[in-house]
């Protein structure tokens, strides 16, 4: 990391001294806060192309780690509902860390989603004290990492080619089958270990910051009490497991949709300030501010992205009730209802933001093409990340309930 490539580094903890939030609005406005330091520097830290120890402080300073923790080990005890939204105002500011800080809170969720009452009970003191980040080495279109039984252990190896989070995770979650069977496990493990190596080379167009390279696993141990979900070697299933996928989906979009909002404020304060009028229309106009195909294009992104922030504010409001409800409760129906919500949301955000961070150089103006102005990395990081599974596929879904009725079966993108 450069002396210049991130403001965060030099800064001191600019919450000491500050009560925490204690309502949602409060926790939006942190994370409102966040973003302001992130989109400071965000252009020479995705130059730089770091390991954000210093954007992870950040998050940890802030508060916003623990924000889904129980109140009683000092977390912020807040819904999903606000965790989607707190989300989606820190990509505002980088959607790379805007990206950690969602994957963490999926992670930190799954003892929620599939352990026993007890292993739930330890995850989350356990992170909440700490205040730790989680990092996954969970990627499906990879083979399985090997889970062997030795004794009263499991031992995973393997090696996946993403990782998200990486060097700056805490704990990383692992996932794997269990030799001979078809058996999968997922183990919470301290990131910190000599079985545990990151290969540093995530170097794609966008997300530069995410530490989302490969990993590789030898010889990860872990006690089979701390597999989760099993009782007495048996896994315990529910239809609220497969939340997992549909949740974190969720998560994608709403950082998809901070992405895009901070395109279009980057732009309008462009515009507002530096964008020279076209001289040659026949309707010439002393501010590129009052031409009237700049103000159609502006009204035209905006008015998309408040009706994609509906879509998924509507879809955060129901998977939170259920993510928040008994397990039990859920239904494979319902389930599938939600599933379809978050693929409308997810399909919608990631057309109109594609769509967004690209016409904002129209409404900008050549010059605003410039390196040092930095408007192509909301569409990098954008175009990036919305490659994790075809579109086409959450189209089709939405198509099969709306004509056919039928909700989607759980796999691991759906």
């Amino acid at each position: 990391m450069t002396d210049t490539a991130t403001v965060a580094a030099s800064l001191d903890d600019p919450w000491i001294g500050t009560e925490p939030p204690t309502d949602a609005a409060g926790w939006l406005a942190r994370a409102r806060e966040v973003a302001d330091i992130l989109a400071t520097d965000a252009v020479d830290r995705d130059n730089a192309n770091g390991t954000p120890f210093a954007e992870v402080r950040v998050l940890k300073q802030s508060g916003l780690v623990t924000l889904l923790g129980p109140t009683v080990h000092g977390g912020g005890g807040q819904t999903w509902d606000t965790a989607y939204r707190v989300i989606r105002e820190v990509a505002r500011g980088d959607g790379s860390i805007g990206q950690l800080l969602g994957y963490h809170y999926l992670w930190a969720w799954a003892a929620r989603l599939v352990a026993t009452d007890e292993q739930i009970a330890a995850v989350e003191e356990l992170y909440t004290v700490g205040n730790l980040l989680f990092g996954g080495a969970v990627n499906p279109r990879d083979s399985d990492l090997t889970v062997t039984e030795d004794g009263d252990q499991l031992v995973f190896t393997g090696r996946k080619s993403f990782s998200t989070g990486g060097q700056v995770s805490d704990l990383t979650v692992l996932e794997g089958v269990l030799d001979g069977t078809d058996t999968h496990i997922f183990a919470i493990v301290p990131t910190a270990q000599p079985g545990i190596v990151f290969a540093g080379d995530w170097d794609n167009l966008g997300q530069r910051l995410t530490e989302s390279g490969s990993v590789e696993i030898t010889g990860v141990r872990v006690d089979w009490a701390s597999a989760a979900g099993f009782v007495g070697k048996v896994f315990q299933p529910l239809t609220y497991n497969t939340l997992n996928v549909p949740a974190i989906q969720l998560v994608f979009a709403n950082f998809y949709l901070g992405i895009a909002q901070g395109a279009l404020e980057t732009a309008t304060a462009y515009t507002r300030s530096r964008s020279r009028a076209w001289p040659y229309g026949g309707d010439d106009k002393q501010r590129a501010s009052d031409e009237w195909y700049i103000l159609e294009g502006y009204g035209q992104l905006q008015s998309k992205l408040w009706a994609d922030e509906a879509l998924i504010d509507r879809a955060g409001a129901e998977i939170s009730a259920v993510l928040h409800d008994a397990r039990e409760n859920l239904t494979e129906r319902r389930r599938g209802e939600i599933a379809v919500q978050v693929a409308a949301a997810k399909l919608r955000i990631v057309e109109d933001g594609l769509e967004t961070t690209t016409k904002v150089f129209e409404l900008t103006g050549a010059r605003a093409s410039a390196n040092s102005v930095g408007l192509d990395i909301f569409w990098r990081n954008l175009r990036t990340h919305s490659l994790h599974d075809p579109l086409p596929y959450k189209k089709r879904e939405v198509g099969q309930y709306v004509l056919l009725g039928e909700v989607p079966e759980p796999s691991w993108y759906t």
